[in-house]
């Protein structure tokens, strides 16, 4: 049997591969600069199905944000050996590789997560040759959740948001005092996924053009600071998985095909993509 992973920084997606269809299931997602080794073993072990937690598992193949490292790479590693000890292979890996995989197979092109963050690389077909960082949502993520969130909350604190919609998310998103929202944003745990909840706000008002402008004016900066920067962008079709670039993928085409790149996939999660890649992989 074997677990395949895609974890965000919001959630993880995991498929078991058992002979028959592929098993399904979300647990919360494990950014190990969020979380420590037996935090994540315990949340998996309140998570995963019971089946799935007692399956003989002989290979992990596990995708996720923050794996930037070595050390962090090893604090989710941990975390599955002690929740699967019979697992003869973990392998832990970053998201950014399991979206050019899920998106691009064993082709050369562009791949970028678009979720909570930002992420993007060229990948060759086997392997992540260039990445631009993304610098996190503190210095950029330029085009993701929490950058289309950080400009919708700081123009509502700011009082520079259309009367109606300010009354709508204040209601909807049941919003203290100044002092109360940044206590939330500054003292308490996750601050990424806070902020990246107000985008949500954003695309259930796409029909706005102030929305709109935010969406917009966020993937502008995503092409200005990360995209163009890499040689000879044009030559690839835009490829990108996550959540926000899926359901935000109109403004985002047309953004891309200002810039002069095409258009390629745009998928929600990579996780069935995946599943088939590892199919093919495990093939004799």
């Amino acid at each position: 049997m074997i677990l395949i992973a895609d974890g965000g920084s919001t959630t993880c997606s995991w498929a078991l591969l058992a002979g028959g269809p592929p098993q399904y299931f979300n647990t919360e997602g494990y950014n190990p600069y969020f979380w420590d080794t037996p935090g994540i073993a315990a949340s998996l072990v309140r998570s995963v199905p019971v089946d799935v937690h007692q399956a003989p598992i002989r290979a992990i193949h596990y995708y996720g944000s923050g794996v930037l490292s070595p050390v962090k790479a090893e604090v989710v590693a941990g975390a599955l050996r002690q929740v699967w000890p019979q697992a003869g292979e973990v392998s832990v890996a970053e998201d950014l590789l399991a979206a050019a995989r899920a998106l691009l197979g064993r082709e050369a092109g562009f791949a970028a997560i678009l979720g909570t963050g930002t992420n993007s690389c060229l990948y060759d077909g086997q392997r992540i040759t260039q990445v631009i960082e993304s610098l996190g949502y503190s210095l950029g993520d330029e085009g993701s959740g929490t950058s289309i969130g950080r400009q919708v909350l700081r123009d509502y604190l700011r009082g520079r948001m259309p009367a109606a919609l300010a009354a709508k998310l204040k209601a909807d998103y049941q919003l203290g005092e100044v002092s109360e929202v940044l206590d939330r944003l500054y003292n308490h745990a996750l601050p990424n996924r806070f902020l990246a909840g107000f985008a949500r706000f954003a695309g259930e008002h796409s029909h706005e053009p102030y929305c709109q402008e935010i969406v917009t004016r966020s993937f502008e900066a995503l092409f200005e600071q990360i995209v163009t920067h890499y040689p000879d962008y044009q030559r690839h079709a835009f490829n990108c998985v996550g959540s926000v670039g899926y359901y935000f993928r109109d403004a985002l085409a047309a953004v891309a095909q200002r810039h002069g790149m095409a258009v390629g996939q745009m998928l929600r999660e990579p996780i069935e993509a995946l599943v088939r890649y590892h199919e093919v992989a495990a093939r004799p």
